[in-house]
């Protein structure tokens, strides 16, 4: 599965890296509410939790679902605003006022996205003015507690005075620890924006999408990205831009935005020179589905703790050659084993440290 962006047409000066501070607000709250899914960021994690204060900890609890479970685009409004060519404010409180600009409509859509999905990446009757579609909301917002329900039905009762509720209680996580973080953070964030920017002057596209994310691709005529995710989804440029947003905070996760009518943003998270390039998800599910086997278990206990011939391998676990070849074919091609020449023997091992991967791999490729 992938999400794709067709932009066909899309000229070279529409594709803008560039960094928001809102859309790092988001992610800080996500990494707040789920710190399991970013175990290095667990020291300001605690750092943060511990310094609350207790009201707007009861308040991030109210509408977390917002950035819990997923990412609303709320944190990037201005991809939502007529004309697609609206690019991040330089401050939080420029972000702010472009939330502002969202018509009532869009805000309660983006707010209940995950609640009631089925025309995100379609044109569609709206809960806001639809008597069925805001019972099927309200409906699912029950299901998923009554903290939810409770904001939900606020929110479809007064977009306004929810709206101005979201607006404050955002500057008051800006001035409980948000922007100290910003501070540290931003510059990187811009660093990485113009090297983006470089990448896309002097190299093209598909470089610049390659240093986004070896998950990002981009096809030969240069019409299609394809964002190798665990999703389907499907949106275009068309008149409008493409965004490219760096988050700090932000990794394993890889967002599309690719709501209808919606400026097509890529958030990606800035690459770091120790980490390795994570597999595409269909790598994953071949070293998945070549450690499944009993056979293959017992011939990586082996493999893992040295080097051995195809003939040792099947002198130990009683089988012929061939089959222990068809095996440590099927290793080989999921990454897992490396192959070298000694005289006219040929050896093979384990690659431990993909083994040792697999769980972390896995992990991001299921938050990407």
């Amino acid at each position: 599965m992938s999400v794709r962006i067709d932009i066909s047409g899309l000229r070279r000066e529409k594709i803008v890296a560039v960094v928001s501070p809102l859309a790092e607000l988001g992610m800080a709250l996500h990494a707040l509410s789920e710190p399991g899914h970013h175990p290095g960021l667990q020291g300001w994690v605690t750092t943060v939790t511990c310094g609350l204060d207790p009201h707007l900890a009861d308040r991030m609890c109210e509408a977390d679902f917002l950035w819990r479970t997923t990412f609303s685009d709320l944190f990037q409004p201005y991809a939502g605003l007529p004309g697609g060519n609206t690019l991040p404010g330089a401050t939080l409180a420029e972000e702010l006022a472009l939330l502002d600009k969202l018509s009532d409509e869009q805000f309660v859509d983006a707010a209940l996205e995950f609640t009631c999905p089925a025309s995100y990446g379609t044109p569609g009757p709206v809960a806001l003015t639809d008597p069925e579609v805001r019972r099927r909301a309200l409906e699912l917002a029950a299901a998923r507690g009554p903290r939810q329900l409770r904001f939900s039905e606020r929110l479809l009762a007064d977009p306004p005075s929810t709206r101005a509720w979201l607006r404050q209680f955002l500057e008051d996580c800006d001035e409980a620890f948000f922007a100290d973080a910003w501070s540290r953070l931003r510059h990187q964030l811009a660093a990485d924006a113009r090297h983006k920017t470089e990448l896309l002057r002097r190299k093209g596209l598909g470089e610049a999408l390659a240093s986004v994310s070896p998950a990002v691709t981009l096809d030969e005529a240069a019409a299609l990205i394809t964002v190798d995710k665990l999703g389907a989804g499907r949106t275009a440029t068309v008149d409008g831009g493409l965004l490219l947003v760096p988050t700090s905070l932000g990794r394993p996760h890889l967002m599309v935005l690719h709501q209808y009518g919606w400026q097509p943003v890529l958030h990606y998270p800035i690459s770091s020179p120790e980490m390795a390039a994570p597999p595409s998800l269909e790598q994953l599910t071949l070293r998945m589905a070549a450690l499944s086997h009993p056979v293959r278990m017992r011939l990586c206990r082996s493999l893992a703790r040295s080097a051995f011939t195809t003939s040792e391998l099947a002198r130990t676990h009683g089988m012929t050659a061939p089959e222990i070849s068809r095996h440590l074919s099927t290793l080989k091609k999921a990454g897992l084993l490396t192959t070298r020449r000694r005289g006219r023997y040929v050896l093979h091992q384990l690659e431990v440290t993909a083994v040792a991967r697999l769980g972390s791999d896995f992990l991001e490729g299921i938050l990407r």
